[in-house]
């Protein structure tokens, strides 16, 4: 194997075992809620004038498959539509009280998963984020391009900023 295969077998373990360590905590604490739920609260929480064309695009989902999973979080008081005064067209969440619960009971959880591998990332220098994080970059520029290819304009996130 190469080290660019080995590079991407790598991500895709490191994925795979932070989802195997977390998924139980997660389900522990908001098993009332898939995580297709779950990613849509955190985004309506950390997002203003969230609508179902910009959840469909974060996650790269039909509208109609965003449609059911807010319909069934409006049905649970998770999150409440809204309009604005001036577009009267257009439909927006935000989080209920309820939702706000479980935005928090989920953004406790990450923390905590940051303070369990504060260990190693403590042991990386800058100069070795920096290598990290110029890869990063690059591949995801070359995935943007890639998803252009497939008629979809990518999100420009700037997660890593």
């Amino acid at each position: 194997m190469n080290k660019a295969d080995q590079v991407i077998m790598g991500f895709r373990n490191v994925y795979n075992k932070i989802v195997f360590l977390n998924k139980f905590k997660m389900e522990e604490e908001l098993k009332e809620y898939k995580s297709s739920e779950v990613h849509c609260i955190e985004y309506i929480g950390g997002n203003e004038d969230c609508n179902v064309t910009k959840l469909a695009e974060s996650f790269y989902m039909t509208r109609g498959a965003i449609s059911k999973i807010t319909k069934k979080l409006i049905a649970k008081g998770i999150i409440k539509s809204y309009q604005k005064p001036e577009n009267k067209k257009e439909i927006f969440f935000s989080l209920t009280g309820k939702g706000t619960e479980v935005y928090k009971i989920h953004e406790k959880l990450h923390q905590e998963f940051r303070e369990r591998d504060k260990a190693i990332f403590e042991q990386v220098t800058d100069e070795q984020y920096d290598i990290m994080l110029d890869f990063v970059h690059k591949y995801i520029s070359h995935l943007d391009e890639e998803i252009k290819k497939q008629g979809v304009e990518p999100l420009n996130l700037n997660e890593f900023e």
